[in-house]
Formats: C-alpha cells, structure tokens, sequence
C-alpha cells in the first residue's frame, strides 16, 4: 500500500505486482533448477531470532551429505551491478551468521558450502497484448561464491 503526503493511501489494484511476489517467483525458479541438479531440499527462508540476524533463502543438501546455504538474487537488469551486485560483504556476514545458528540448532556440523543463485531478466508478468513479451529469465548458479571466513 503506498502512502501520499496527505496521509491517504493508494489502493494496490487486482493487477499490481509486488517486489515479494517477483522475488519468491526468483526463489521459487532457482528451487527448481537446484532440484534438477540433485540438491535436495532441506529448509526454506530460515531466519535467526531476534533483530539484526540473518536470513538463508535456501539450505539444501548434495547428494554427498554437503549442506549449501543460498542467497537467491534478482533483479531485472543489469543495471548497477545486475542481481550478484546487490550481495554485499554485510550481506555474507548475516548469511554466514544465519547459518552458524543453524548448525547450533541441528547440532551437527557436516560439510558446508555457501552458494549464490542469480536469477536475471523478467519475472514481471507479461505486458499487455501490444506491448512486448516479458524478457527471458537466465539462471546462474554459483557454487562456493563466498566462504564464512573471507567475511569476518
């Protein structure tokens, strides 16, 4: 709901779309390619309690036991950096901590690996008739894009 200066708010009409919605169409899209590719999932938005923690898109496990926590990226285009610009050291840090935490709670520490998975182009609905396509989506999964030590 936006909100003018005057206090009144604008209705979000039938047809809007919403940054969350694009964004879980992202997850929802890199879910499957990882699927395909054997990983097996095992949590999904895990946050720590608390203000200031951390949040972990995806935590999935390889066929050999290895848990990959994954930051799940979107963005349009590839204007300022495209979908991997927007992952920041700040950002690896709540990661890397969101995923202690889990590994605290499961009380196992198997191998681990932190993945990035890009997802770039239209995830808006079409345009109307008349007004082109929505353009097409690539997915690019970066394997051990980061490691808990590089960001502390």
């Amino acid at each position: 709901m936006w909100f003018f200066a005057n206090g009144k708010t604008a209705p979000v009409g039938a047809g809007a779309v919403r940054t969350k919605d694009i964004g879980d169409r992202a997850e929802q899209l890199a879910l499957e390619h990882l699927q395909r590719h054997g990983l097996v999932l095992v949590r999904r938005n895990f946050r720590t309690p608390g203000r200031g923690g951390g949040e972990i898109d995806l935590i999935m496990r390889e066929p050999d036991g290895t848990l990959v926590f994954v930051e799940v990226r979107q963005r349009a285009s590839q204007a300022k950096g495209g979908a991997g610009g927007s992952i920041t050291a700040q950002k690896q840090r709540r990661i890397v901590f969101a995923a202690r935490h889990f590994l605290h709670a499961i009380r196992s520490e198997p191998p681990c690996r932190f993945d990035v998975v890009l997802v770039q182009g239209g995830l808006e609905p079409a345009k109307p008739s008349g007004w082109g396509g929505r353009s097409p989506v690539d997915i690019l999964w970066l394997k051990a894009a980061f490691d808990a030590t590089a960001t502390f």
